[in-house]
């Protein structure tokens, strides 16, 4: 079975081509990273319409590496929630039209859901290796979900953010540090020469599986105003050394945080494997710091899957499909639509 995938959620236009749901045939992504930098953050208008301009290439570029046409397919799949009302419309209204003048059938997808399944792709199948239930962290710009999977389709919503989620924190952390956005990056990149010399707190939320980092916030943002690096100084330049120690501080307390409360979730709810998703979980810190801690399995996608993709959508697709999952054209966007 061959999905086709669409992904509009927020800053990628994204569209790929997956066959049984573990295998990419094509996957493209049209990045809008640049073109948000300028603001220090995404513009849903412009992003709105830039998923306009870059659709049909990518669809186009998507069909032509998988080497097929459209009677090579067997369904279209899109997220249509959560995110940017007006991006996913955008490719809510492509898979419809497409669907429409295909005669395929159509799925919308929760785009959450989509960054758990990312795990099945790249020859990992967490079902096999170790079975359910399994535990799932969903970290990115707009989400941090501690879940558990008992099932396809199953999932039971353990703890949330109270407060910015992990990719957004980064965000802020990175502008308060003087660096690029997105936030992620450019904090794992100043981070990578530090010696680890400085200490950040750590909000444990003891006797729940929630999480905050706002407090994490304002105590970089004290830290920073405290040593003249916030904020910016025209005529004087940041201190390299201490930018690269606070980057580093920040990145371990939210590593660490993270990866204990998803373990002490595991071990409480009987999970037999970990898995990570979203774009928040293609940090290094937090790759190592919960392999290093963990017992259990633990599955992460590569760098390249665990940021928006349409690859997760397809495959997530394929799985619904075969507990007679489907969608009509009375199908909507669903801005705020959650998981578990």
């Amino acid at each position: 079975m061959r999905v086709l995938g669409i992904e509009t959620s927020c800053d990628e236009t994204a569209v790929s081509v997956v066959e049984d749901g573990r295998r990419i045939l094509s996957n493209v992504i049209a990045s809008q990273v640049e073109m948000h930098a300028r603001y220090g953050g995404v513009v849903p208008e412009v992003a709105s319409r830039q998923h306009v301009l870059e659709m049909v290439p990518a669809l186009e570029e998507a069909l032509g590496r998988a080497g097929l046409d459209w009677g090579g397919l067997d369904a279209i799949a899109v997220t249509n929630g959560p995110g940017l009302a007006g991006a996913l419309l955008v490719g809510v209204n492509t898979a419809k039209a497409l669907a429409l003048s295909t005669g395929l059938p159509l799925m919308g997808i929760n785009h959450l859901e989509g960054h758990v399944y990312a795990n099945w792709l790249e020859d990992a199948d967490p079902e096999s290796e170790c079975g359910f239930p399994l535990m799932c962290l969903i970290a990115s710009g707009g989400h941090t979900d501690l879940l558990l999977m008992e099932d396809h389709g199953r999932y039971t919503l353990l703890g949330r953010t109270r407060d910015d989620a992990a990719g957004e924190a980064f965000d802020k952390a990175a502008r308060i540090l003087g660096l690029g956005f997105p936030g992620g990056p450019e904090v794992q990149r100043a981070a990578q020469d530090a010696t680890g010399e400085m200490s950040l707190p750590r909000a444990w939320m003891r006797g729940t599986h929630d999480f905050s980092f706002s407090g994490l916030k304002t105590a970089i943002l004290h830290a920073a105003r405290k040593e003249g690096i916030y904020p910016p100084q025209e005529d004087t330049p940041p201190d390299a050394r201490l930018v690269r120690e606070m980057a580093y501080a920040f990145q371990m307390s939210v590593a660490d945080v993270m990866a204990v409360k998803t373990l002490e979730a595991a071990h409480k709810h009987g999970a037999r494997g970990v898995m990570l998703g979203g774009g928040v979980a293609a940090n290094a810190m937090l790759r190592q710091v919960l392999r290093e801690k963990s017992t259990l399995p633990v599955f992460i996608p590569s760098p390249r899957l665990c940021t928006d993709n349409g690859a997760m959508i397809a495959s997530c697709a394929y799985f619904r499909s075969s507990q007679g999952v489907g969608d009509g054209w009375d199908m909507d966007v669903y801005p705020s639509l959650h998981l578990g």
